[in-house]
């Protein structure tokens, strides 16, 4: 039996290095899981005006979300938090007050960043929103991917058998851990 999981992508960017990262975990995955990528950069920013009739882009995205079994979070981090889009989905989702359809879904978080320290402060903040959203989180291992030109191309390829071999870990954790909650 199928298990869908819902892949959240923090970045927009058409060459998004953290989209490259999210590729290569899918192939990662186990035969059984049903990848759903959730478009985010068509949403509009969050206004509460709008939640008795949301967009189309907002109903859909609620629509993947409610079908997903389980998340998965590859986010960029942008001036040490999350990302703008990334922030935008989780409030979209989880509104109107009373209908937050994170809840009780668990979730692995991964980044790639060009910069030292990977995507740890980003994930910092991703972490505390989704415990208040009741999203349970993978805690270890944890994925700061230092990205470096031709680490992983954009169908998913992994050059660096080291990192293939730690995002292949973290895959296998991700599919056990997930498997208490479905």
């Amino acid at each position: 039996m199928a298990r869908t999981v819902a892949i959240i992508v923090g970045s927009v960017r058409k060459d998004s290095i953290n989209l490259k990262l999210a590729k290569a975990l899918v192939k990662l995955a186990p035969s059984d899981f049903d990848c759903d990528f959730v478009r985010i950069d068509d949403l509009p920013v969050y206004n509460q005006d709008l939640d008795r009739s949301p967009p189309e882009s907002v109903s859909r995205t609620k629509s993947q979300i409610a079908a997903a079994k389980a998340l998965l979070f590859v986010t960029p981090e942008h001036n040490r938090s999350l990302p703008t889009a990334l922030k935008n989905v989780l409030d979209w989702v989880s509104r109107p007050y009373g209908k937050n359809l994170w809840a009780g879904k668990p979730a692995g978080i991964a980044g790639a960043s060009i910069g030292a320290i990977g995507t740890a402060v980003a994930q910092a903040h991703l972490r505390s929103v989704l415990g208040y959203l009741d999203v349970p989180t993978l805690g270890q291992p944890e994925v700061y991917i230092h990205f470096s030109q031709g680490l992983i191309d954009e169908h998913g390829n992994i050059s660096n058998e080291t990192t293939k071999n730690f995002l292949q870990t973290f895959m296998n954790r991700y599919a056990a851990w997930i498997s208490e909650y479905n």
